[in-house]
């Protein structure tokens, strides 16, 4: 842990790699605590929705069986984005009690940590899932050698991420640029504004 009760870039991808494979393993669990804790949840809702995907373009799959798992993608996907919001006003809180002072005019940054905590969160998932296709015994080489070549431009992608990810970090606590929660504003789950369930409610 860093100085400001923030982990490390390094230490959450780490936390992200190590509950991958042992969710593999054994059923989902979160043993962490105050900001882990959140992205350990969130972590969580990636790992769920990848295994959901997969359902949803199995050829073998019934039409009820795909409608079902696409109402628990979407559900996941709203937990997800959640998630992502609760990380972002956990840093406000960490920042405000580390009494960090942001320079005349910091900079915004594209991205929030949280959502930068989401991207590799699936990077992790991909990651492992390619490290998990090199090592099929009924695979040619063709797709071996394909398959490794992802799975190194992938490792590449998660280094490039996780430090640009520690580097937005430092330059947080060092004021030099500003953080905010930017909320997602999801209207697909709200009765009140996606026009295919209020319709659907004033036609029953």
């Amino acid at each position: 842990m860093t100085s400001h009760s923030l982990p490390s870039a390094n230490d959450l991808t780490q936390l992200q790699i190590e509950r991958v494979a042992l969710w593999h393993q054994q059923p989902i669990d979160n043993p962490y605590k105050g900001i882990n804790k959140l992205i350990c949840e969130q972590h969580g809702c990636n790992y769920r929705l990848w295994h959901k995907e997969d359902v949803a373009r199995s050829p073998r799959a019934t039409a009820e069986e795909i409608a079902d798992v696409k109402r628990k993608i979407d559900k996941l996907n709203q937990a997800r984005n959640d998630m992502i919001e609760k990380i972002d006003d956990e840093i406000s809180a960490i920042l405000a009690e580390s009494g960090v002072r942001q320079i005349e005019d910091a900079k915004i940054n594209t991205e929030t940590v949280g959502s930068v905590i989401d991207r590799l969160s699936i990077m992790s998932l991909r990651i492992y899932h390619y490290r998990e296709q090199r090592q099929r015994s009924d695979a040619d080489s063709k797709h071996h050698e394909q398959v490794t070549q992802r799975l190194e431009l992938c490792e590449q992608q998660h280094s490039d991420l996780s430090l640009a990810l520690q580097q937005l970090i430092d330059d947080l606590f060092s004021g030099v640029k500003q953080h905010k929660t930017y909320r997602q504003l999801k209207m697909y789950n709200d009765p009140a504004l996606n026009p295919s369930i209020y319709e659907a409610d004033d036609e029953s």
